[in-house]
């Protein structure tokens, strides 16, 4: 298993976000991790990248015994709950907030540029930027062009090609179809069908279930910080209480 979560619990002050939590993705999945709004999506990611622990270090005093953190996050058989979120993404763990908005001021190839930062190989640069043209074309026609000029669409398609030059190995991608219109969100959505073809694995926070579970070879549903459900979309469409109570179908 590529990256596993056992009872992961996330608390701020008196609140519980994540309660027990277990997950796990392999090597070239595509997993999806649905469930209404408050149930923890964001809040898991934001644990499994580092993000969590890097806003409790970052609290001064008391206020840093506001959030707590326990559990375990292996990620390619290595246990890295504990170190910075910087140092998780030099391990090809790589988080692709929602609403993750690019340089405005920059231009396209320079957004994917910085997005490559770490590696200090031209040649690799190069290659990682032509893989991102290859999965997003428009991200190459539209190159020259100032960032915060882009449609909202190619805005998204940016910030996941930014996020792809770091090279991971696992891509949490949280909403991405967030303020899409449905063309923009189905286009979006075969890019990232993609993804896990060039040997990345994704796991995609998305409110859009029928979407994601299109997409998806396995699905976690979380409701109050839970696990309640895992399986196929066939399997969970089956499951007349889970369809409609949590997934909204």
């Amino acid at each position: 298993m590529l990256l596993e979560v056992k009872n992961l619990r996330v608390c701020y002050a008196t609140a519980m976000l994540l309660n027990d939590l277990n997950l796990g993705v392999d090597e070239g999945e595509l997993v999806s991790l649905v469930g209404p709004n408050g149930a923890g999506k964001t809040t898991l990611l934001r644990a499994i990248t580092g993000l969590v622990r890097w806003e409790k270090d970052t609290m001064k005093g008391a206020r840093a015994g506001d959030i707590t953190i326990e559990g375990t996050v292996h990620f390619a058989g290595e246990r890295i709950d504990s170190l910075p979120a910087h140092e998780i993404a030099t391990r090809g763990l790589v988080h692709c907030p929602e609403r993750s908005r690019p340089f405005r001021e920059m231009t396209v190839t320079d957004n994917l540029r910085a997005g490559g930062y770490l590696c200090g190989d031209r040649r690799e640069l190069q290659t990682r930027l032509e893989m991102v043209y290859q999965l997003f074309p428009v991200l190459k026609e539209r190159g020259n062009q100032i960032s915060g000029t882009l449609s909202g669409g190619e805005r998204q398609m940016l910030s996941i090609g930014r996020a792809l030059m770091i090279h991971p190995r696992l891509l949490c991608i949280d909403e991405p179809s967030t303020g899409l219109a449905s063309r923009l969100k189905a286009d979006l959505f075969e890019r990232i069908k993609d993804i896990p073809r060039s040997g990345i694995a994704v796991l995609l926070v998305e409110q859009d279930v029928s979407a994601a579970f299109q997409l998806a070879s396995r699905n976690y549903v979380l409701s109050h910080g839970r696990v309640i459900a895992e399986g196929t979309s066939e399997e969970l469409l089956k499951d007349e209480t889970i369809r409609k109570t949590y997934l909204g179908l």
